[in-house]
């Protein structure tokens, strides 16, 4: 059973995560818990290394849609546009990013299938943000130095917590 959501500053954000080599009953265990701890932090998205697990591995929910995602790799992008993001790891953050307003993406789902699939809008948006998780980026580093320094004060908040 996972524990917590990992908050900045914890050296796991900051790797690249292993990539998944078989989704099977372990995997979709994990991605049930995932989907349950984002749930509970009234999140969209979350990567497993967010909860402390090495594995290139994430949940979106976004709507009525819910992704369960093995080694998540975006193919193609379209468009892009700035919003204003939060991470569940980092509370009390908001970055404006610019992302793609559409995707494709290729995974493997929760029966082990290499999907394949397109995506637009918030949904895009999410799967980016968590993609991002899975290869040690967050948001803060989209922000210019002088943006990152103003913030210094509530990200060193977050690291003594």
């Amino acid at each position: 059973m996972l524990g917590r959501i990992y908050i900045y500053g914890e050296p796991i954000l900051r790797k690249r995560a292993v990539p998944v080599s078989k989704v099977g009953e372990e995997e979709r265990q994990l991605f049930d818990e995932m989907l349950k701890m984002m749930r509970n932090a009234s999140g969209i998205g979350l990567a497993a290394n967010q909860a402390g697990i090495d594995r290139r591995m994430c949940v979106v929910c976004v709507g009525d849609k819910v992704l369960k995602l093995a080694n998540p790799k975006i193919l193609k992008t379209k468009g892009s546009d700035v919003f204003e993001e939060g991470c569940l790891s980092l509370p009390s953050i908001t970055v404006k990013v610019k992302r793609a307003k559409e995707i494709l993406c290729r995974a493997l789902n929760e029966n082990n299938e290499l999907i394949t699939f397109e995506a637009s809008e918030l949904l895009a948006r999410a799967i980016q943000h968590e993609v991002d998780h899975l290869m040690g980026k967050l948001i803060i580093d989209y922000l210019p130095p002088w943006k990152r320094a103003a913030l210094r004060k509530k990200i060193k908040a977050l690291q003594s917590k």
